[in-house]
């Protein structure tokens, strides 16, 4: 039996940590890109994070987990379900589906089943990885690294919410709803922009440099292999009080409200880091607002953008030749300049 390391017993790493509880609570964030050095807990995080979230209800036997009290985005397998009819559910674990690289695009969005076409003579669809992600989450890791083709398909399909297969006398659509997950080694290459764009927050971590830290990463890590379950079980209380936090920010994020003042200080803050076009803003404000969910507050505040700032806008700096200073210190200079220190 594989043991997942529980999500609040990983140390430091608080804005990757923080980016991801966000996601949880809202979705329509965009996804969270986590850059660092190897080693620094990218992945341990990301799987930590599917083991702490709450079971979801979804359709029975649906092969895309359409969530059955909403028919609008019910899948083909779904729809011929009669109107007011209530489907059969059941509570199935968030998905967090790992797209590995080298995967083909077949692999990716479904293709025709080959094993009942040679047996059974029909055409039916074998679905991919990014309908085994719809409702979750989808993880990349090295996603610097993934080729050109499946990147335009990712961009597709996060900007649409639906995958669409046309191939081999197929035609099918369905939701592919899933908060993107990326992480990499800036080392071994940048971005595509197009892809980097579409991230909602982005994180940058490093292998920690106190002398603290580095021991208690190595002392938890180290109780954790010698007896996993024993581990688990001592940190199963802080992770049921996250999750109880996440249920609660969830139900509260419709009625937190977004004040006037506070939309004026994002595109403020947006306007003297000059970023293009305005998703900068909107996820500044989507991520407030689930971050003030998050902490049980009803209004969107200055602390909470001060915050948010910098992993939604530090990835959407033009480059300026004449300014050397990195994104961090731009976005933080900023912060300072209009909330003041």
């Amino acid at each position: 039996m594989a043991f997942t390391f529980p999500f609040s017993a990983i140390v430091a790493q608080d804005e990757m940590k923080l980016a991801l509880l966000i996601s949880a609570i809202d979705q329509s964030i965009g996804g969270v890109l986590v850059f660092g050095d190897r080693g620094t807990g990218k992945s341990t995080t990301v799987r930590a994070l599917a083991a702490l979230l709450p079971p979801m209800e979804a359709v029975e036997k649906c092969p895309y987990g359409c969530a059955p009290d909403q028919p609008a985005g019910l899948c083909p397998s779904c729809q011929h379900l009669g109107e007011g009819e209530t489907p059969k559910s059941h509570k199935v674990p968030v998905p967090v589906v790992d797209m590995p690289l080298g995967v083909t695009e077949d692999r990716v969005v479904g293709a025709l089943d080959l094993e009942r076409a040679l047996t059974q003579g029909e055409k039916a669809f074998e679905p991919g990885l990014l309908a085994r992600a719809h409702r979750g989450f989808l993880y990349i890791d090295e996603v610097n690294l993934l080729e050109d083709h499946l990147v335009d398909l990712l961009l597709d399909v996060a900007a649409s919410g639906e995958n669409v297969v046309e191939r081999e006398g197929l035609s099918v659509r369905h939701p592919a709803k899933f908060v993107l997950i990326g992480s990499g080694n800036p080392e071994e290459g940048e971005l595509r922009p197009q892809l980097l764009d579409r991230f909602g927050l982005s994180v940058e971590i490093s292998t920690p440099e106190d002398l603290k830290t580095r021991v208690e990463v190595v002392r938890r890590r180290d109780e954790f292999e010698k007896d996993p379950e024993a581990f688990i079980a001592r940190w199963q209380e802080h992770d049921a009080a996250l999750r109880d936090k996440i249920l609660a920010g969830r139900d509260l994020l419709p009625d937190v409200v977004v004040p006037d003042a506070a939309l004026e200080r994002a595109a403020q803050l947006c306007l003297s880091l000059g970023t293009d076009g305005l998703r900068g803003e909107l996820t500044l404000i989507r991520a407030a607002r689930a971050l003030a969910a998050f902490d049980g507050d009803r209004e969107v505040s200055d602390a909470h953008l001060k915050r948010v700032a910098p992993p939604a806008l530090r990835h959407r700096l033009r480059r300026n030749p004449l300014d050397d200073a990195g994104s961090n210190v731009r976005v933080g200079r900023a912060i300072e300049e209009l909330f003041g220190a």
